[in-house]
């Protein structure tokens, strides 16, 4: 997705290289990206492609120049003795100087939306990502799992914009001792925002890593999201995206349509079915002969609640349809009962800047499965129609699957 670019340092004197990634409308806040001590590796790389997929334009420069240019390792045992030699001659206060003139090259790019910038690092970045805070005039810096932080905490008092610092509760590298000194020193900055990830070790977050732990990535770049959305974007009208994507779903019901409004790689889980798709190509099968095409006739959708995140949505609704059609996403196999049913359902939807990434869809299939006379309720604690009824009128019973409750009416 990006190329290679040259930057001029602060006095104009050298260039060194940067990775650029852009996002697919071609324009977007700047940011700037904190390698590793492994160079602008592929790994980072694909981070800029992740955070250019979020709608942002990032930037991630050669802070080795200085002493190797194009510094490009993997993660073999050579590899990490040669990365950790980089990481010990590594001058700070210049690489520090070098971000501030990767801000500046930013700011000379056309795709590049306001003149407000945001910094994300990791290992070595996550700690520069503290010295960008106290020494730049970055609007929002996010470290992950920085190493050495405690030793520059003489300059909280510097820190203009938010800060954003994960940490791994394993980290041997930043251990508790070191978290404790930082939370301490950070408690009294109001846009300081610091997070430990229990049960997880340094690198949590770089995919194919020992360490990398799905969770705990996918939390921590919620939080960086939001954190980097609240100072500088972008921000885009989320709820108004999932109106547009489910109106081709089940109004216009256009499968290109539908494809348009999702990032290049989406995927969608239909949680107690397993059903949906993981990559273009698969959820384009589906959504063709097996969703959009294939549900009833008068299927419909009735809102009920609605959260929007940072990048996400969260629905709540009751969904309403005659099973006159065999519904391969919801009933596979099951040929049309003509059954008229009412089922609770939760969406979880989640984007990477204006696209649509994936959705995580909830209902319960026991209450579906008795609607449609394929579960006999009794002596079961399931229900059916009534789950839907009693969101829309909560006075209606509770407990009526429960016969201990009538043995605590009297205690």
């Amino acid at each position: 997705m990006g190329e290679f670019i040259d930057i001029k340092t602060l006095d104009k004197a050298q260039t060194f290289r940067g990775y650029l990634a852009v996002p697919a409308s071609g324009k977007g806040p700047g940011l700037v990206l904190g390698q590793e001590i492994f160079g602008v590796n592929a790994n980072m790389r694909a981070v800029a492609d992740l955070y250019a997929e979020e709608g942002y334009v990032v930037l991630v420069p050669d802070l080795f120049w200085r002493m190797e240019r194009d510094v490009d390792l993997g993660y073999t045992e050579q590899d990490f003795a040669k990365a950790i030699g980089f990481f010990q001659r590594l001058d700070l206060d210049l690489a520090v100087d070098d971000i501030s003139a990767s801000f500046a090259k930013l700011n000379t790019l056309h795709q590049v939306e306001g003149d407000q910038f945001g910094f994300v690092g990791f290992c070595m970045g996550g700690k520069l990502a503290y010295l960008t805070a106290t020494r730049t005039k970055a609007a929002c810096s996010v470290g992950f799992y920085g190493m050495g932080i405690e030793n520059y905490l003489d300059e909280v008092d510097n820190i203009r914009g938010r800060l954003v610092l994960h940490f791994a509760e394993n980290d041997a590298y930043c251990d508790a001792q070191a978290r404790a000194k930082i939370s301490s020193a950070l408690k009294g900055q109001k846009s300081s925002e610091i997070y430990v990830y229990p049960n997880v070790d340094h690198a949590f977050a770089r995919a194919g890593s020992d360490h990398f732990d799905k969770p705990a990535a996918l939390m921590a770049h919620e939080r960086t999201i939001a954190a980097l959305k609240r100072e500088i974007g972008p921000n885009f009208n989320l709820s108004d995206l999932w109106d547009e994507h489910v109106k081709h779903e089940f109004d216009t019901r256009d499968v290109p349509a539908t494809m348009a409004t999702m990032v290049a790689e989406p995927y969608v889980n239909h949680i107690p079915t397993m059903t949906g798709g993981v990559g273009s190509k698969q959820l384009s099968r589906f959504y063709q002969h097996h969703f959009v095409h294939g549900n009833p006739p008068d299927m419909k959708l009735i809102p009920l609640s609605r959260t929007v995140g940072a990048l996400q949505i969260v629905d709540e609704f009751i969904m309403c349809f005659t099973h006159t059609t065999e519904i391969d996403w919801m009933l596979p196999n099951v040929a049309p009962t003509g059954k008229y049913v009412e089922i609770p359902m939760l969406g979880v939807v989640r984007f990477r800047g204006d696209k649509l990434y994936h959705e995580h869809i909830y209902w319960d299939q026991a209450s579906l499965l008795v609607q449609v006379g394929l579960l006999d309720p009794t002596g079961l604690p399931v229900a059916g129609v009534i789950t839907a009824q009693k969101l829309l009128d909560e006075a209606l019973p509770s407990n009526t699957l429960m016969d201990n409750w009538k043995n605590s009416e009297t205690l």
